[in-house]
């Protein structure tokens, strides 16, 4: 069936203003428009919508069936032109666990001060790529790599690598740093999707940590505070996540962590390049 949105547009305003007249006005076209527009949309629907009537117009049985349908698609163009009204004004920032840590406030604070019109959003969301692939977002902050044919990515900064632990834990509560081997002596909580912890840490060590798996950050944090392991994390995590009863840690030989942003290949973003040098710019002075 060939309708058109326009068509809708025409017989919802006549329904609902009982007027031809009334809904010509509204529309800012003629009355001979909104005729004519109707009768090409009862034509495609195959019966009669409105009955004429000396006062203006009526729905007819057909009518009133119709227009529910006609007001549900109307809405959704709506969202949807609203959509792309506001695509170019908003870049929506993902993150999985933590965003920048310590350089996140300072980020949003400075980026709405420099620019009146692109809205910078943070949107949380525990995937790989921080809702990325999932179009959750526009670019991504990762702490893994990401696909590399879909997706393009640069670091911007790296960051310590901590290790949490219950802070009633009798032999590191009283610790400033902890060493590597250390934690392999420990049960280890990772998140096997999103984290930066693996056994590929301790490749070639003699007794590698014993790993349990946890399915978000809270989880891994309530795990963590209930003394059933350790963990090791990005220090933005101990910035954006602080929780009672977990304790973070330096690790002194741990790697530290890179932190990337990504988006898709294809996607020409307005403002990326100055987030880019942002967040660098952030990394490399603070």
């Amino acid at each position: 069936m060939d309708w058109s949105l326009r068509e809708l547009r025409f017989f919802v305003a006549a329904a609902e203003s009982g007027s031809f007249t009334d809904a010509a006005a509204q529309l800012h076209v003629s009355q001979a428009a909104v005729s004519r527009t109707i009768a090409s949309l009862e034509k495609t629907v195959g019966d009669k919508l409105l009955w004429r009537v000396p006062r203006g117009c009526e729905l007819t049985s057909t009518g009133q069936q119709v227009l529910p349908h006609a007001r549900r698609v109307l809405s959704e163009a709506d969202r949807f032109t609203e959509f792309l009204t506001v695509r170019q004004s908003v870049l929506r920032l993902g993150y999985a666990w933590a965003a920048l840590g310590r350089h996140t406030a300072r980020l949003r604070r400075n980026w709405g001060q420099r620019h009146d019109a692109i809205d910078l959003q943070l949107a949380r969301h525990n995937s790989p790529t921080a809702g990325l692939a999932e179009g959750l977002c526009d670019v991504a902050i990762v702490r893994i790599p990401v696909d590399e044919k879909r997706f393009d990515s640069v670091v911007v900064g790296l960051e310590r690598r901590l290790v949490a632990f219950a802070s009633d834990d009798a032999q590191w509560s009283r610790r400033r740093q902890l060493s590597m081997a250390e934690i392999a002596g420990r049960t280890v909580i990772i998140d096997p999707r999103v984290g930066t912890t693996s056994s590929h840490l301790w490749s070639g060590a003699e007794h590698p940590p014993r790993f349990i798996e946890s399915t978000d950050v809270d989880s891994w944090l309530d795990a963590i505070a209930a003394g059933r392991g350790v963990g090791t994390t990005a220090e933005a995590t101990a910035h954006h996540h602080p929780r009672p009863g977990v304790t973070y840690r330096p690790i002194k030989d741990g790697p530290r962590i890179p932190v990337r942003l990504a988006w898709w290949r294809d996607n020409r973003l307005n403002g990326l390049r100055d987030l880019v040098d942002t967040i660098t710019q952030l990394y490399a002075t603070t």
